[in-house]
């Protein structure tokens, strides 16, 4: 097991730094579709947001007539902020950083939620598909290994259309999909090819859980269905000689105070599903935020011997490649 010297924080937002101007290192699978292919993507992923099912809610409003589903969002993504990011798995964000493009609003509503500003009261502004593709590439400009897309599932097709015009002017850094997994099947199938990482967070394994702190009942078989998917899609993690990743699954899980996330299901899952060879990141980074104040016992931090007995349970189940992150 690898451990990190240092916790990886998901969700902060890194300093302005100088475009180092050179070469990308990584390039990304999609550069073998054609032009039309991706836009035959977006049409689908357009058409599919006129009665909206992009993501597992399903809730069938015309989002480019500006109607608002569950995530709040209507013809157009916000944005919150769109950095080089040095706090992410040692392959994302390398020594030159990854390139962060933080989605506002989400298609969960998580009670414990440490971005709820920006996933839950939207704090973001509205985005051009133009403007949007420009800032891609200034990343890869600035040396960012990867564009990584924080909280998307519910802004595909904006992604989409900006992706379209960012290949055409020249991006050719992989993407990163960084996801809760709460993601549809035929969402994903138009991301493949696409995505070349996968970064979701497997947050629960009992139902029950999911609909009292997420508002998502059906949480478990469609986390876990997307993850088999995008295993499907990428394959297990892989890296170039410099330890960037260029390809894969790297399968997240963030412990909760009095196993409420059910990390044992979730890790035997992925030794019963997947096998040794995934990818696994440990997280112990859990703190009280949004609602969980009132919540026991989410109301505290996680206690060192919750976390410790994550980790054993990490090493039953031989799932060794990956980071603790503590």
């Amino acid at each position: 097991m690898r451990f990190l010297t240092k916790s990886v924080k998901r969700n902060n937002h890194p300093k302005q730094e100088k475009p180092p101007n050179r070469k990308p290192a990584v390039t990304a699978a999609y550069l073998s579709f054609t032009q039309e292919q991706i836009e035959q993507r977006l049409e689908v992923a357009r058409q599919r947001s006129t009665a909206c099912d992009l993501c597992p809610r399903k809730c069938q409003v015309d989002r480019l007539a500006d109607q608002k589903g569950f995530c709040g969002l209507g013809n157009s993504a916000l944005i919150s902020s769109i950095n080089l990011h040095h706090g992410e798995e040692p392959p994302i964000s390398g020594k030159s950083g990854s390139g962060t493009i933080f989605f506002s609003g989400c298609n969960l509503a998580c009670v414990f939620c440490q971005n709820y500003p920006i996933s839950q009261l939207r704090h973001g502004h509205p985005m051009t598909s133009s403007e949007l593709a420009a800032k891609m590439l200034n990343l890869q400009i600035r040396g960012a290994h990867n564009i990584n897309l924080v909280t998307p599932s519910h802004v595909v097709w904006p992604f989409l259309e900006a992706f379209a015009l960012a290949v055409e002017l020249g991006l050719e850094i992989p993407i990163v999909y960084n996801t809760s997994a709460y993601d549809s099947i035929e969402t994903l199938a138009l991301l493949d090819g696409i995505v070349d990482i996968y970064l979701p967070d497997l947050k629960y394994a009992d139902d029950a859980q999911a609909k009292r702190l997420s508002q998502a009942d059906d949480y478990w078989e469609t986390a876990t269905r997307a993850i088999l998917e995008m295993h499907r899609q990428v394959g297990f993690l892989k890296t170039d000689q410099n330890g960037i990743a260029v390809r894969g699954l790297i399968l997240r899980h963030l412990v909760l105070p009095g196993g409420l996330a059910g990390t044992r299901q979730v890790l035997d899952f992925l030794r019963q599903n997947l096998g040794a060879q995934t990818t696994v990141s440990l997280m112990r980074q859990y703190f009280p935020a949004n609602r969980a104040h009132d919540l026991p016992p989410l109301n505290r931090p996680l206690y060192d011997e919750e976390f410790k007995v994550a980790k054993d349970l990490l090493e039953r189940f031989e799932l060794d490649k990956g980071w603790i992150q503590e």
